[in-house]
This record gives structure tokens, C-alpha cells and sequence, in this order.
């Protein structure tokens, strides 16, 4: 890995800042990809449902070609969806997006909670994928507090991450807390709100006095809790402008005032299962 801040979990050193590649269609998924990797990033994040981790792994692949990066300098992360949660599914989904992706990799997620089948036969299918070396670590994404404890039990391997939506309008204190009790971590997909950060005065006026964007400080927030963060774009100024984080600290005054944005009707995306339902924090 080079030389960025990363969390450690079960041994294992996860970058804190990496691209995410959700949305992007395949041609932007390889080009973005082999150019998030030239820019610095070495934590990249995908899934068999965005459809593009063919795509992904070929960006992969050219940044390894043109000398940029080595592959075990970078962290992968894919997810299995759900309707590959039984058994035989979840382990022909893990080949597939491991051939897809033309490598092995370093993270499989369960995407979201589902009821059924059994947690016990999904995280049972999830621990054989690792054994069977389909990937190097397991996790979960999308999982309330208690669903990601009761996960971790019936888990042999530590669940590395639980990746779910957070950003300054989501307040998400037990699920951080949780990652703490189970030595995890937690990843957060649209950090940037959707975009909406861009022109919140808080974090601009904080932004101006560090000479950043309400981007790049909402980023460092994130990863001043220790919370890895996946911003994507389609855009190479864009993907540039997200790694420009690391020059700068963010106090503690300046921490809360982006804890207290948060608001009860943050969420943006809301797709759990109906079996289920988001920690309440209000």
C-alpha cells in the first residue's frame, strides 16, 4: 500500500480514501478507474450489481501494465447481491466476480440484509468463499447495528467493514459505536451527500479557512473518525480534487459543527429489506 492513512482491521491495512464505482458505466469505470490509481488511490470498490467489475479489473489491469501501481498495492472491494445469498449462488457469484475482475479480491460484502435465506446460510456461504480463497476478507454493507452483531456471531472470520451511507446530514453514533465493540470498521458509500456538501455554508466557511472545497473537508472528517470513505466520479478533476485531503486537519470545533448538520430525514438512500429497519438515533 503507499504511504496514506488506512485502518487496520483484523491484520489487515485498509487505505481510508478510495474510489467508488457505482453508477459508472464500463468505458468510465476502466478510464477512472486506471486514473483514480494514477492520482494515488489504492483502494478501489465495485459490485456484481453496478455490472461493471469486468470493467473495473481491465482499469486494474492497465494501471498495473503502465507501471503505476502493483497489484497488492491496491485494496479491491466487490459485493454479493442478493439474490446470490443461498449457499451454491453466493459461491458461483464469488467465482464470477473474481474471474470477472481477472483477480482475486481483497474484500466480499454481503450488499444488503436479507431475511431470507438464513443469515446462518448466507454467512456460512460467505466464510467458505474466503476459505476457498475467493477473496482475502469478508464484510457486510448495508446492515443495522444489531443485524451486523448478530452477523458477526454466526461469522468464523471477522467481518472486516459494514459500508453504509454516511455523510454530515446522517448522524450514525451506534453503528460507529458497534464497529468499535466488533474491532471493525465502517466504510460510508455517498459521502458527499450526492453532492449536495457543495454548497452547504458550514462546511464552506470551514473550507475557506483551510483553503478547501466543502468537499475535501467533508472527506477529512470522514476519515479523522476513521470511517474509509469511497467518493466516485466520472470526472478526473473531480477524482483529483477528493484525494487532495491529506495536507490538512480538521479541530475538533470544526469536527462537531459538522457532526451537529446531521438531521433526522438525511437518509438518501433507503432500499433495506422490510424485515429490517435503520438504527433510530433521534
Amino acid at each position: 500500500m503507499t504511504d496514506q492513512p488506512a485502518v487496520t482491521v483484523d491484520g489487515h491495512a485498509i487505505p481510508l480514501l478510495g474510489f467508488g464505482t457505482w453508477n459508472l458505466v464500463p468505458d468510465d469505470a476502466r478510464r477512472m478507474v486506471r486514473e483514480a490509481l494514477r492520482i494515488g488511490y489504492r483502494h478501489i470498490d465495485t459490485a456484481w450489481i453496478y455490472e461493471n467489475e469486468a470493467a473495473v479489473g481491465q482499469g486494474l489491469q492497465d494501471a498495473i501494465d503502465e507501471g503505476l501501481v502493483a497489484r497488492d498495492e491496491v485494496w479491491l472491494t466487490t459485493k454479493i447481491w442478493v439474490k446470490h445469498f443461498q449457499h451454491d449462488a453466493l459461491l458461483r457469484q464469488a467465482r464470477e466476480s473474481a474471474d470477472a475482475l481477472g483477480t482475486t479480491p481483497d474484500l466480499l460484502l454481503l450488499h444488503w440484509p436479507k431475511a431470507e435465506p438464513s443469515f446462518e446460510e448466507t454467512l456460512a456461504a460467505l466464510n467458505a468463499a474466503r476459505t476457498q480463497g475467493l477473496t482475502r476478507t469478508i464484510g457486510l454493507s448495508n446492515f443495522p447495528a444489531q443485524e451486523w452483531s448478530r452477523a458477526q456471531s454466526l461469522s468464523e472470520a471477522t467481518l472486516v467493514t459494514n459500508q453504509v451511507e454516511y455523510h454530515p446530514y446522517l448522524k450514525l453514533t451506534r453503528l460507529l459505536e458497534t464497529a468499535r465493540e466488533l474491532g471493525s470498521s465502517v466504510t460510508a458509500w455517498s459521502p458527499l451527500a450526492q453532492g449536495k456538501v457543495a454548497d452547504d455554508p458550514t462546511l464552506t466557511e470551514i473550507g475557506r479557512a483551510h483553503g478547501k472545497t466543502a468537499a475535501q473537508v467533508t472527506l477529512r472528517w470522514l476519515i479523522q473518525q476513521g470511517v474509509i470513505a469511497i467518493p466516485r466520479s466520472s470526472k478526473k478533476s473531480r477524482a483529483a480534487e477528493s484525494f487532495d485531503i491529506f495536507d490538512f486537519a480538521l479541530s475538533d470545533e470544526e469536527m462537531d459543527r459538522i457532526h451537529a448538520l446531521a438531521r433526522p430525514d438525511g437518509r438518501l438512500g433507503d432500499w433495506i429489506d422490510p424485515a429490517f429497519q435503520w438504527d433510530q438515533e433521534w
